[in-house]
């Protein structure tokens, strides 16, 4: 049996188990075998995991015309050693062909599919003399997504959307020490100002993971967008964070407001001790609750409550790309009956002259402005605020860039909502809502 290199050993394993169910790319890519790896190795694996995952839709489309039975199921470890040599042929240049084909046929054997092989190399070689065919990324989407994005934001739009999803996120990383950027640099780790906030740094070369400052806590990975739904939330005394977890949101809550008390709520046990590790330092100011925000008994008790809701994500397919392959039309209606409630639950929660902010990672209508509509039609005593005034505040506070603060006008919608769309910004795509309940 030939050599497999780890770095395939290590993607085929993670792709057979993203098939089948069984975990989500991210958290397998984080496991100790990986990290283990070498940097070239851990790179090449992570290139072919999530290379694979987005162009997947396509992958199949290429592969399945050059078997002799197109509509044959095929084993998953037979399918997953096919997609991952179509995508090294037709994706990666670097990578020979010889390569691609022979490893792609080893990994087939290896998990014991040795009469499969042979399809393996004889499809592989078809292909790798078609690979110069022109590859569009809104083939990487499934059509249905790809038509109401279409209808909703348009053709250029939606180009700009899909190919934002087919490339590697940005790294980036919040800042709240200079002395901290300094021993990044000096470990080698290369940061660019962020696109819209002061205190984030976008990585440009160097791998921030594996510094002491990291591992310590002392810097953070996270979305700048994500970071700047926090940022939008305002002041307040006593503050409610409806979704708590993984802990992000909440760090800058805290952070901008230093004497308040915070509540954090999550329905999941094993997120919540998670988001207890993550927070201690905090202490007396955080108040952990396991409970299902739906059924939170406070009324008119918070200045300000947070609501970044559970949702479908398709604003983060290029950092999340097998969500596309999961996520089916009727699934809207599920998540917003579950969004309606804790938006419901959060304005319950909000005293008189308070304001939630309602936010998603979602693209959908049906997660974002009609579920603000709906809720807003309930009461009397609620009204939209317009982002477009909490922009100038954090521009003159210095939390905002100015060039930031001025890109992020043109994407506040005439109701005073914000959206993110990917591609606007290297950030995921955000909706974000500030109402506020009247004195």
């Amino acid at each position: 049996m030939g050599a497999i290199s780890p770095a395939r050993q290590a993607a085929f394993g993670i792709l057979v188990s993203v098939e089948r169910g069984q975990s989500h790319s991210d958290d397998l890519l984080r496991r100790k075998n990986v990290e283990a790896l070498s940097d070239a190795d851990r790179n090449l694996a992570t290139a072919l995991v999530m290379g694979v995952l987005r162009w997947q839709i396509q992958l199949d489309r290429r592969i399945r015309p050059l078997l002799k039975h197109p509509n044959a199921k095929l084993d998953t470890e037979v399918l997953i050693a096919l997609r991952m040599g179509a995508f090294q042929l037709l994706h990666l240049d670097r990578i020979p062909a010889r390569a691609a084909i022979d490893e792609s046929v080893e990994l087939a054997k290896s998990a014991g599919h040795r009469f499969a092989s042979g399809m393996v190399n004889a499809v592989l070689r078809k292909l790798s003399r078609e690979r110069n065919e022109e590859s569009s990324s809104s083939e990487a989407y499934p059509a249905w997504m790809v038509e109401r994005w279409v209808d909703t934001y348009g053709v250029a739009a939606t180009g700009t959307i899909c190919e934002h999803g087919q490339h590697q996120p940005s790294v980036t990383v919040r800042i709240e020490d200079l002395a901290v950027e300094e021993e990044l640099e000096a470990a080698g780790i290369k940061l660019e100002p962020g696109e819209l906030l002061t205190n984030t740094r976008t990585v440009a070369v160097g791998d921030v993971t594996k510094t002491d400052a990291f591992r310590e806590g002392r810097v953070r990975l996270q979305d700048e967008g994500s970071q700047l739904v926090a940022e939008l939330a305002g002041r307040g005394r006593e503050i409610l964070d409806c979704c708590a977890a993984p802990g992000g949101k909440t760090l800058i809550l805290a952070e901008r407001n230093p004497t308040a008390r915070i509540v954090a709520c999550e329905s999941n046990a094993q997120r919540l001790t998670q988001l207890r590790e993550r927070l201690d330092e905090l202490g007396d100011r955080l108040e952990f609750r396991l409970v299902d925000v739906t059924f939170l008994a406070d009324v008119s008790a918070y200045d300000v409550v947070l609501a970044d809701v559970p949702c479908s994500g398709t604003g983060t397919l290029g950092r999340n790309p097998e969500i596309r392959h999961r996520l089916r039309p009727e699934d809207f209606a599920r998540q917003a009956e579950r969004q309606h409630a804790i938006l419901r639950a959060a304005l319950r929660a909000v005293r008189p002259g308070g304001q939630v902010i309602y936010s998603t990672c979602s693209l959908e209508p049906e997660e974002n402005q009609e579920i603000v509509t709906a809720v807003l039609s309930e009461s009397h005593d609620l009204r939209l605020i317009s982002l477009q005034s909490r922009i100038e505040e954090l521009r003159d506070e210095g939390i905002l860039t100015h060039s930031g603060a001025d890109r992020l006008r043109g994407c506040v919608m005439p109701d005073g909502s914000l959206r993110l769309l990917p591609g606007d910004f290297h950030t995921d795509g955000f909706f974000v809502a500030r109402i506020e309940k009247e004195a």
